[in-house]
C-alpha cells in the first residue's frame, strides 16, 4: 500500500487500471498496482491469450527496431505509447548497432514518465516526454524531441500496440496521415494492434477496457480496418499480418492457447 500512497503522491492514478500498467503486468514487471492486476484477471477469463500476445508483441518491437537499425541505417526512434521501460527497450535495441542512436519515448500516463526518466537519467541520446500521441504538433514541438529528433533524417515512428487505445472519434488514421507529413522522406512506420475476426470479442474487449480504464480506450478492429493505415506507404517484406509472422528469430515464442484475437500489422516506408 505504501507504494501506491506514493504513486498517488505523484499524480498518479491508484485508483483506475491503467493500460501500460496491465501491459507491465502482463510482461512480468512489478510497476503495477491491485487494481491492473485485477482487471488483467478479468480480462484474461474472457481472452485468455493475452499474455503471450503481449510478450510476441514486444519481441516484435524490438525485431523491427533491429531491422530498421541494421538493415535500414535508422538512428532515430519516436515511440509514440510507449509504455513502462521494460527490458530491452527501443534505446538499447538501436545503441547495440549504433552507440549514437537517439530514442523519444512519448506516453500520457505520468507513471511512465517518472520510471522512464528515472531509467533514462545518464543517457543524453534518449529522454521520455509526457503527451497525448493524437496531439502531433505538441510531440513535434517538444524541446526533447527538438533536441533529439533531426527531421532531416530518417526516423523510425513507432506505434506498437497502442493504435486501439485511440477511438474512431479521434480518427486513428489521421493522426497517422499527421505524423507521416512531418517525418522526411525514407523514414519507416511500425504499426501494429489488436484486432479480431470475433464481433463478440471485439465487442467484450472493446467495452470492457473502455469502462475499466475510465474511457480511456479506442476499439478492437478488424485486420482490413489495420490495412489502410498504410494507404501510401512502401510496406516491407513480408508484408502485413499477424506480427509473429514478421521476420521471425525463431519459432520459440510463446504460443496463444487461443485467437479470439491476435495483433495486426507491419513496417513501412515513407516514400
Amino acid at each position: 500500500m505504501r507504494e501506491e500512497e506514493a504513486a498517488a503522491g505523484r499524480g498518479v492514478d491508484v485508483n483506475t487500471p491503467s493500460v501500460a500498467r496491465m501491459y507491465d503486468y502482463y510482461l512480468g514487471g512489478k510497476d503495477n498496482y491491485e487494481v491492473d492486476r485485477q482487471a488483467v484477471a478479468q480480462l484474461d477469463k474472457v481472452v485468455p491469450s493475452t499474455r503471450p500476445l503481449a510478450v510476441n508483441n514486444r519481441r516484435f518491437l524490438q525485431r523491427a527496431v533491429r531491422v530498421l537499425a541494421q538493415e535500414y541505417g535508422v538512428r532515430q526512434f519516436l515511440d509514440h505509447g510507449s509504455g513502462l521501460p521494460t527490458q530491452d527497450n527501443v534505446h538499447q535495441v538501436a545503441q547495440r548497432v549504433d552507440p549514437t542512436a537517439h530514442a523519444v519515448y512519448v506516453d500520457n500516463d505520468p507513471i511512465v514518465l517518472a520510471h522512464g526518466r528515472a531509467l533514462l537519467q545518464e543517457d543524453e541520446r534518449t529522454t521520455v516526454i509526457q503527451a497525448d500521441l493524437r496531439d502531433t504538433d505538441a510531440v513535434f514541438d517538444n524541446p526533447d524531441v527538438k533536441r533529439l529528433i533531426d527531421l532531416s533524417q530518417p526516423v523510425g515512428a513507432l506505434f506498437v500496440s497502442v493504435m486501439h487505445c485511440i477511438p474512431d472519434s479521434s480518427d486513428p488514421a489521421g493522426v497517422l496521415r499527421r505524423v507521416i507529413d512531418k517525418l522526411p522522406s525514407g523514414s519507416f512506420l511500425v504499426i501494429n494492434q489488436l484486432v479480431s475476426e470475433d464481433k463478440a470479442t471485439r465487442d467484450f474487449v472493446t467495452d470492457f477496457m473502455a469502462e475499466t480504464t475510465g474511457d480511456r480506450w479506442g476499439r478492437v478492429r478488424q485486420a482490413h480496418e489495420v490495412e489502410r493505415y498504410f494507404d501510401g506507404l512502401e510496406v516491407l517484406e513480408p508484408g502485413l499480418g499477424e506480427i509473429n509472422d514478421w521476420r521471425p528469430d525463431s519459432d520459440l515464442g510463446p504460443k496463444q492457447a487461443t485467437d479470439e484475437w491476435y495483433e495486426f500489422g507491419g513496417v513501412a516506408r515513407v516514400p
